[in-house]
């Protein structure tokens, strides 16, 4: 079931549930964190529109710089303005930012400490039809490593917004992953969020058989896979990792003492990713057998992102496999 305390959308399992963008938050939350703090400042790299910078500017058009197809000037011209007191917030599709510019990330944002926020869109093989040299499937990997880097990856619209709003008052060097499909809305306005904290999104009654650690998009695909199971027996508890960096340590450990047996779900590629970021975690706390759902070391290719998903074993199908063989691991 739901974890009721998290207040999370009634409608989560029913045909109707709301769908929307998860860039559609960011644009949100931009926009209202400006409102209120005038040292927010917007740069695109000529995607206003579609990373939903353009509530922004349309609001805000004398805090706003449209740099053009130049990912590497859009993030050294924010550098300049956050060392002279601005808040930049910049946007471009994930392969292109921090696809194009991770030296300049590196060297002129993180290697500073000051203030920007990198919002990559279109990330996960879900972009679709743009195929393999547009589908980010390796941009947590890219900003994970950095110093002094904070690594989002929200589960929905309304996950998204508050992210943002919560990075726009930390004012330190953030990277929030955003996907270009519409996908279910898990959460709602009541549903708490903070930096560096997990949830439990779906738990049986009893200590679970298999923990389900996931992020982004194919959250709402794993309570899924879970829903599924309890009707077997098989008891799930889904976490969403809404922080990658900083990594709610405690509570993975946690689940990882709890089930001995973990799964984990991204829409990225397993190196590197959530999945590298919890093995890292358990290898020098709770060593756990860990099944891993995500891109298996190949590009994308174009096609609809739903089957996409599928194709590349990222759906619902292929995460409660990794459940089957982590349960049937146990038992051995």
């Amino acid at each position: 079931m739901i974890n009721p305390n998290l207040k999370l959308n009634p409608k989560i399992w029913n045909d109707d549930v709301e769908m929307l963008p998860i860039r559609h938050g960011f644009g949100e939350g931009l926009l209202k964190a400006a409102e209120t703090d005038e040292s927010i400042v917007g740069i695109c790299a000529d995607l206003t529109e579609s990373t939903k910078m353009n509530l922004f500017a349309d609001k805000f058009p004398k805090r706003f710089v449209q740099v053009g197809v130049a990912e590497q000037n859009l993030v050294t011209v924010a550098s300049g303005m956050a060392a002279m007191g601005k808040f930049p917030f910049v946007s471009s599709y994930a392969m292109f930012s921090p696809g194009r510019n991770w030296e300049q990330i590196r060297t002129t944002i993180c290697y500073n400490n000051v203030p920007v926020v990198v919002a990559g869109s279109h990330a996960g093989i879900s972009v679709g039809p743009d195929g393999g040299t547009h589908q980010a499937l390796e941009d947590i990997a890219l900003m994970r490593v950095l110093p002094n880097m904070i690594v989002l990856t929200p589960c929905d619209a309304i996950e998204a917004r508050k992210a943002t709003l919560a990075i726009a008052k930390l004012r330190k060097p953030a990277y929030i992953r955003l996907a270009r499909e519409k996908s279910p809305v898990i959460t709602t306005e009541e549903t708490p969020f903070e930096i560096g904290k997990a949830q439990v999104l779906f738990e049986t009654d009893g200590l679970a058989h298999v923990g389900v650690i996931a992020c982004g998009a194919l959250v709402h695909g794993a309570m899924r896979a879970a829903q599924k199971l309890e009707k077997e027996g098989i008891r799930v508890k889904v976490m969403n990792i809404g922080t990658i960096k900083p990594l709610d340590v405690e509570a993975i450990v946690a689940l990882a003492k709890e089930t001995k047996s973990l799964v984990t779900v991204e829409e990225h590629q397993i190196a590197g990713g959530l999945g590298s970021a919890v093995a890292e975690c358990l290898a020098s706390t709770v060593p756990t057998p860990i099944e891993f759902v995500g891109m298996k070391d190949k590009y994308g290719e174009s096609g609809s992102p739903a089957e996409l998903v599928e194709h590349f074993e990222m759906g619902t199908t292929a995460i409660i496999e990794a459940i089957r063989r982590a349960v049937d691991r146990k038992q051995k």
